[in-house]
């Protein structure tokens, strides 16, 4: 989905955002915590909750839209969507709001992800549903789990570009350093040293601890509603103004396997979209929120979105150019590996406080944000003005 000329662009905006606290282990159960966070959410935009007659959400959320519209007072639902690929979803989530309210088919709509990732169980654990036909040739050889299949991506981006580990500890320290200025990241009050990385422990080599995402409880929401609404509502309204999903042609998952060159991934195709229906170009961005599960997903994505050139995302970071006041500020809350993990929606939200002006790590005058989603996976992404 890509929004076009007439189509999506600036039609719709969120007017809300909401989020519970982040911990390892939280006590209440998802439903309850999405609850939470979409009541808060609507509070925030001023809207009531039976005025919600859209919902969107991922295909791994186990809060079930009937669960959610009942126990927070919803109205009649005219629209509901979920959206698949774990990471890869968050943004279309919004996507799909928006393109159902452009169309008619609803008025107010709601975006969530609820995830006990922290207490509960790894997904990869499940060994009744580790083995689909492309996975019975890797994963008995120990391409087990995510880390491991990044890792081995990372190694040849890596070898083919003279990248080293000292360009992936210039994503994870942004990323710490900004959640060391927000209260409600799970990081907010533990530094990262250059020592600390280059000495921890190795999760798949190349990829050490400090370059994987966290284990997070939490949930987060979202509400959207038309341009012309939007006006009337409580909070400073965000305009989606460009919105794309992408799963390119002979993708594998992660790996990457069949594609000519498996180092180009879906963050490409996603990028000539979002950008095709846009009046931005990426030197108008102020701010990005993009997607950290495992560092080197950023240098993937900096290069997928038109930031730097084919094998210049390690050197980009350089410099100080995540931090604030560089090239690009990034994951200014402190993205999902040092703010929390609930599936990238905490970039969302922190975009939408980017162009509100009320980020913990605000960037001066920050008028457009990039936010994307899972690279590595189908894939989505979205460009947010103020």
């Amino acid at each position: 989905m890509a929004a076009g000329s007439g189509g999506l662009k600036d039609a719709t905006a969120v007017v809300g955002i909401g989020q519970t606290p982040f911990a390892k282990r939280l006590p209440e159960d998802e439903r309850t915590l999405a609850c939470r966070a979409v009541l808060a959410a609507l509070d925030d935009a001023g809207i009531a909750p039976g005025e919600v007659d859209a919902l969107a959400s991922y295909t791994m959320e186990e809060t079930d839209e009937v669960e959610l519209a009942k126990a927070c007072g919803f109205g009649d639902i005219t629209f509901f969507s979920k959206v698949g690929f774990g990471g890869g979803g968050s943004c279309a989530t919004v996507a799909h709001l928006a393109a159902a309210i452009v169309a008619g088919q609803a008025g107010v709509g709601v975006a969530w992800r609820s995830r006990k990732r922290g207490s509960g169980p790894r997904p990869w654990t499940d060994t009744t549903v580790q083995l689909p036909t492309p996975a019975q040739w890797t994963r008995p050889y120990g391409l087990l789990r995510p880390a491991d299949e990044i890792a081995m991506l990372t190694r040849r981006y890596l070898h083919e570009y003279g990248a080293t580990r000292d360009h992936l500890f210039n994503v994870a320290l942004a990323c710490r350093n900004r959640a060391n200025q927000n209260p409600a990241a799970i990081m907010y009050e533990r530094p990262l040293t250059r020592e600390m990385y280059m000495t921890s422990r190795w999760i798949s080599e190349p990829l050490c601890l400090f370059d994987n995402c966290l284990e997070t409880d939490g949930a987060l929401a979202c509400v959207v509603v038309s341009a012309e609404r939007a006006r009337d509502c409580r909070r400073r309204p965000v305009y989606v103004h460009s919105a794309a999903q992408s799963l390119p042609a002979q993708h594998h998952g992660m790996v990457n396997y069949w594609n000519d060159d498996p180092l180009t991934g879906p963050a490409w195709s996603a990028a000539r979209h979002l950008w095709k229906h846009s009046d931005l170009t990426p030197e108008d961005v102020d701010v990005a929120q993009i997607y950290d599960a495992f560092t080197p997903l950023v240098l993937l994505s900096l290069e997928g979105y038109g930031f730097c050139g084919r094998g210049e995302g390690g050197a980009f970071t350089e410099g100080g150019a995540l931090e604030t006041g560089g090239l690009l500020p990034l994951n200014t809350g402190g993205g999902g590996l040092s703010e929390a993990y609930v599936h990238g929606f905490n970039l969302i939200n922190e975009g939408v406080r980017q162009l509100r002006g009320t980020s913990t790590a605000q960037v001066p005058d920050a008028s457009a944000c990039l936010v994307t989603a899972g690279e590595g996976v189908p894939t989505s992404a979205l460009l947010l003005r103020s």
